[in-house]
């Protein structure tokens, strides 16, 4: 990118484009390596629901502490705070499965520092984005202290009588 371009603010016509938009093949390369290390909450559930034979071909983990984990969960997670991976990983997780993480939501980076963790191991990693909160407030399944439970979509955040977003 030219840095002439990105400086010169006074000719943009909003604040969007003060910083022109990346040539394609940027954009490309960048939103493929964002997928390649990111998946969300609604995919997350459609590969758990869908998996053949109950398998969707990756390990969710929650890595939040024991506290958060027992206080609700996503039914079927390994349950790997981020302080014990390095500890744990080796007799959890199976280093040949691609792994998902969970923290507690987007204002939390811990996911991503579980992330970091485990593909310092050598675990191929993505993070599910939104984590707890948004599985509990897209209206999914979660396990209580009480029973396993479900609130009704956010309408903020799903579809409220649609099957998916259709993104």
């Amino acid at each position: 990118m030219n840095t002439a371009s990105v400086m010169n603010t006074a000719s943009a016509p909003n604040p969007v484009l003060r910083v022109p938009p990346a040539a394609p093949e940027v954009a490309a390369a960048h939103f493929a390596a964002s997928l390649a290390l990111h998946t969300d909450v609604s995919d997350v559930a459609a590969a758990l629901a869908a998996g053949a034979g109950g398998d969707p071909g990756f390990t969710l983990v929650d890595c939040r502490s024991a506290d958060a984990w027992d206080q609700g969960h996503i039914p079927g997670a390994v349950h790997l705070p981020t302080a014990l991976i390095a500890e744990r990983a080796g007799r959890l997780l199976d280093p040949a499965r691609p792994v998902v993480v969970h923290c507690w939501g987007p204002g939390c980076d811990g996911a991503a520092r579980a992330a970091l963790a485990l593909a310092l191991l050598g675990y191929r990693v993505k993070e599910m984005l939104g984590g707890f909160e948004y599985w509990v407030r897209e209206g999914f399944g979660h396990q209580t202290p009480t029973g396993h439970t479900r609130r009704d979509p956010d309408p903020l955040t799903a579809p409220v009588d649609a099957a998916d977003c259709g993104c």
